[in-house]
């Protein structure tokens, strides 16, 4: 299954993790606040107000910022849309790499991914995305008759480019535009992922979350970005871009496998619930050599995308 999905800055507004938006501003995490105030300007000035002393002149910035903000998303409305793209596919796993069938089950993708080599406590888990994959090859190509653990999703979200306002000569609406482009795209993520979950995989009909509860990840499943750090080589998003047609949702991909528009988000999404959060870390030459022919590409030209997991290395 393959779908492509468009959002409306206002059908995202409320997905939006303003924490982060205000962190690209340097401001703390707790100025976000002002995005659960009532939407008015007195309301917003008695939120100034009530903080405390110290916090009252970077709060009114914060407020100023949360009004902008909130007045470009909606300038942006029935302008643009917030594109996203997603594949469910049959899989199983055979060592390190997930292996899944595309064409109507007939033709396979496989996957290769990294396994951690250190771990924080003696007795923990050496773990790799892979393991929350089935060993067993799906009998069928129909993803409504398959178990949670036989389904891998392949996702992209990116922001229409004129969203980004590079072309805008004034610097503080370009870095607004930026910033929020930034938030949107995620918020896309996070919409998409629940859509995915309730509507076309369907192994969560039921949920019910609040905004909040989606943000620490009260859901099943987990949906790793490319580039983050269970799945950190960059290079994987060209793998992913044949299997879901990123370019559906005007996505163009670099040599070094940057994606644009900048704010665009690109990941696989994993439905076994004890999948979880990892760093792969440190990997040493021997996992590189081993990755490079699973993914059947030059040890060297894998190097750069791993330069961070390699350096690290004692």
């Amino acid at each position: 299954m393959k779908k492509t999905l468009h959002y409306s800055p206002a059908t995202l507004l409320p997905y939006i993790n303003w924490d982060y938006f205000f962190h690209a501003w340097s401001m703390p995490p707790r100025f976000a606040a002002v995005a659960a105030v009532h939407d008015c300007e007195a309301c917003r000035a008695g939120w100034v107000a009530a903080l405390p002393e110290a916090d009252v002149a970077q709060g009114r910035e914060a407020a100023k910022l949360y009004t902008d903000a909130v007045a470009l998303c909606r300038e942006w409305e029935g302008r643009y849309e917030i594109g996203a793209r997603f594949g469910l596919f049959p899989a199983w796993s055979e060592g390190d790499d997930i292996c899944l069938l595309q064409a109507e089950g007939q033709e396979m993708q496989r996957l290769p991914l990294l396994r951690m080599q250190q771990v924080k406590r003696q007795g923990d888990p050496y773990l790799c995305l892979a393991d929350f994959v089935s060993p067993h090859r799906p009998s069928t190509p129909a993803i409504d008759q398959l178990p949670v653990e036989n389904v891998v999703g392949v996702f992209a979200t990116a922001v229409a480019p004129e969203m980004e306002g590079r072309q805008d000569a004034d610097d503080y609406r370009r870095l607004l535009a930026q910033t929020l482009s930034d938030r949107l795209a995620e918020a896309a993520t996070e919409k998409l992922h629940e859509d995915v979950r309730r509507l076309y995989w369907g192994y969560a009909p039921d949920e019910n979350l609040a905004v909040k509860e989606l943000f620490v990840e009260h859901y099943q499943g987990r949906r790793p970005a490319v580039g983050y750090p269970s799945l950190p080589d960059q290079s994987l998003i060209f793998v992913m871009d044949r299997l879901a047609d990123f370019g559906d949702i005007g996505i163009q991909i670099t040599d070094n496998g940057m994606m644009m528009p900048h704010a665009a988000v690109a990941g696989l999404m994993l439905g076994h619930p004890a999948t979880r959060h990892f760093a792969v870390g440190p990997i040493d030459e021997q996992q590189l050599t081993d990755y490079a022919k699973r993914r059947q590409l030059p040890t060297e030209y894998l190097r750069p995308f791993l330069a961070a997991n390699l350096r690290h290395l004692k």
